[in-house]
């Protein structure tokens, strides 16, 4: 598959998505979240560059996702994953 082939926003918010599963030290006062940063880089380096995450580049394990991020994370996650019936609209 050649890259101009690759959805990498659909790889991006699958990533996002997926991040919901380690999300730990929540912050009530500044809205934010880490999540265990063991992805593609270059995906981290997008969703940096969305706004939806802190510098993903250290030595630290885990990444902050910002208050939006953290938001969009978890819709991504249920909008993917999320098993239970959908009510009709």
């Amino acid at each position: 598959m050649e890259e101009q082939d690759i959805d990498t926003d659909r790889i991006d918010a699958a990533t996002l998505a997926l991040m919901f599963l380690t999300l730990h030290d929540a912050d009530r006062i500044s809205g934010t979240c880490r999540a265990w940063k063991s992805f593609d880089w270059s995906a981290l380096g997008r969703l940096h560059d969305r706004g939806w995450i802190r510098d993903p580049v250290g030595k630290a394990k885990s990444v902050v996702l910002t208050p939006v991020g953290l938001e969009r994370c978890e819709q991504l996650f249920h909008q993917l994953f999320d098993a239970r019936p959908k009510d009709p609209v």
